[in-house]
């Protein structure tokens, strides 16, 4: 428990506290639950950022702070139904796309991607949360009825809008998947391999698939250090499929060795999906492999970027058929959370050589 989680938290008790504003019966009690929900609606930018700036992102505050923000606006808007103050469509309209999104990101999270916020996502919690404290104030203040209509008219448009664009941006998702593909997920939460897949395990049957389809692999590691490497070419005949690889750890390095973007890695920072996938492209290109697998993450124990918690770890692999990007969580010491990486990225690689092994060929 920390700060930003308890301003989280405090949303969740706020929501009794509202219900009774809005149902009992005191001079100015809507005035006093509208400005009781504009000051909770504030704690939801307000955690997030305390959380970044003092490094205390956690998985906990991760599903916690979308659960809250849910059940504290619909919670207030199935009162103002109640209360006859917005139509109980609006509120079937909001819970609809929430509920979808929410199985959307456990899909994700079963497959191993993570939904991020999107800016719409973020319009669409602002208008939302505006026009609730208008239609709440349109009770005492009849003159601002009109108001309220359009300001609800623009969150249900935005709600929709908001919706369609995680499913468009998600859609891979939900369609059909590889299921060799989907067992890199390593887990149910994206973390440890199976207990009984020991790393050298997993080197010694990828070299035996590498063997069998005559393909090479060459890797790109950050945080892991050239563990990957050495697990690869601790095999007997490794140096029929292991061309090589780059223990790129600066972002000069990244830059100049594996072409990723200076602009990409200013953005959005060297632990990342989007700077994953760069390295493992750009190692693969540049080694001429079939394959290339990538590692970036924040090994531990202290984690440099306030925004970014310990452990959190992005496996790139690329292929003839494009680069796919994997998040994973670890959570044990330096050495332990290096090591689970580098056996995500040996099961990734195992992964992907069977699945390529098994597209047909192309012909000109």
């Amino acid at each position: 428990m920390n700060l930003s989680n308890g301003l989280t938290l405090s949303r969740l008790v706020a929501i009794p506290v509202l219900m009774a504003l809005l149902i009992l019966r005191f001079p100015n009690h809507d005035q006093v639950a509208a400005a009781v929900f504009i000051v909770f609606s504030f704690t939801d930018t307000l955690d997030g950022q305390l959380a970044r700036r003092r490094g205390t992102v956690s998985d906990f505050g991760k599903f916690i702070d979308p659960l809250a923000d849910k059940l504290f606006v619909l919670s207030v808007l199935i009162v103002l139904v109640q209360e006859g103050l917005v139509a109980a469509w609006v509120v079937v309209v909001i819970f609809s796309r929430e509920l979808i999104i929410t199985i959307l990101r456990s899909v994700g999270a079963s497959q191993g991607h993570v939904i991020a916020a999107a800016p719409l996502g973020k319009t669409k919690t602002v208008t939302q949360m505006t026009a609730v404290t208008l239609l709440i104030l349109q009770r005492p203040y009849p003159a601002l009825v009109p108001i309220a209509g359009l300001v609800v008219s623009v969150a249900i448009v935005f709600t929709l809008w908001s919706g369609f664009d995680y499913l468009w941006r998600f859609r891979h998702l939900i369609g059909p998947t590889d299921t060799e593909r989907q067992r890199a997920t390593l887990g149910p939460s994206g973390g440890a391999p199976e207990p009984e897949e020991d790393a050298a395990d997993l080197g010694r049957e990828l070299g035996e698939v590498l063997i069998r389809l005559r393909m090479t692999v060459s890797v790109a590691e950050s945080c892991t250090g050239g563990l990957l490497g050495s697990i690869i070419t601790d095999q007997p005949g490794s140096s029929a499929y292991f061309l090589g690889g780059l223990i790129a750890y600066a972002d000069d390095v990244k830059r100049d060795q594996l072409g990723v973007p200076q602009a990409l890695l200013r953005r959005v920072g060297a632990v990342s999906r989007e700077v994953a996938a760069a390295m493992a492209e750009g190692a693969r290109s540049r080694l001429h492999s079939d394959l290339a697998a990538s590692v970036t993450g924040i090994a531990g124990p202290d984690s440099d970027a306030t925004d970014k918690p310990v452990g959190l770890t992005y496996v790139g692999v690329a292929s003839a058929r494009g680069a796919s990007t994997f998040e994973f969580r670890f959570h044990g010491d330096r050495w332990s959370n290096r090591r689970l990486a580098a056996s995500a990225a040996l099961r990734l690689l195992l992964d992907e050589a069977r699945a390529a092994g098994r597209a047909p060929v192309k012909t000109a």
